[in-house]
């Protein structure tokens, strides 16, 4: 491909999903210069590997690159951030409603507090879910973990939030 068509392609079908890549590397990093840096670094390795992205998500294919761009900053500066303690009174399964109907009474930044506590991998399916709106395929593409692995990171995710949001709703009425 020759690099003006490389780069006019590249902008047309890569750079309309900047606001995503930007907001899940923020998610994932919980700092916006760290974010900034990560994107930097990702739309580099998908410029230089535009010429093999044949598919037709062009935005899916980008948050995988931006996921594994996040990754690889997280191990170098943040190792402990990716070891998920597995706890199953945080961990059962809910329902959607029940995770929405503690969700409901908390205001934007408790919600925007507690989704940076959690663990990085129940952060990004909720990310990419909950403020992405992507599909369980789309996230699971991305990730790499089987749907199945998807839902049940949600799942714990919802719960999780649930959790702790309850507690601090608890805690803010007390106070």
């Amino acid at each position: 491909m020759h690099e003006d068509s490389k780069q006019a392609r590249f902008e047309e079908l890569i750079m309309p999903h900047l606001d995503a890549a930007y907001n899940l590397a923020r998610w994932l990093t919980r700092n916006e210069h760290d974010a900034e840096d990560v994107v930097q670094d990702a739309f580099l390795r998908a410029f230089k590997f535009f010429d093999g992205f044949h598919g037709s998500n062009s935005r899916s294919w980008l948050l995988s690159i931006v996921r594994n761009a996040s990754f690889d900053w997280l191990k170098k500066n943040r190792r402990s951030e990716l070891t998920v303690v597995f706890d199953e009174e945080l961990h059962g399964q809910e329902t959607s409603e029940q995770a929405g109907s503690s969700l409901a009474g908390a205001d934007q930044e408790m919600v925007r507090k507690s989704i940076e506590d959690l663990p990085v991998e129940f952060r990004e399916v909720t990310i990419l879910r909950e403020l992405e709106g992507m599909s369980y395929k789309e996230i699971a593409e991305i990730t790499g973990a089987p749907i199945g692995t998807v839902m049940s990171r949600l799942a714990r995710a919802r719960k999780q939030l649930q959790t702790v949001l309850t507690e601090r709703l608890r805690h803010e009425r007390k106070s």
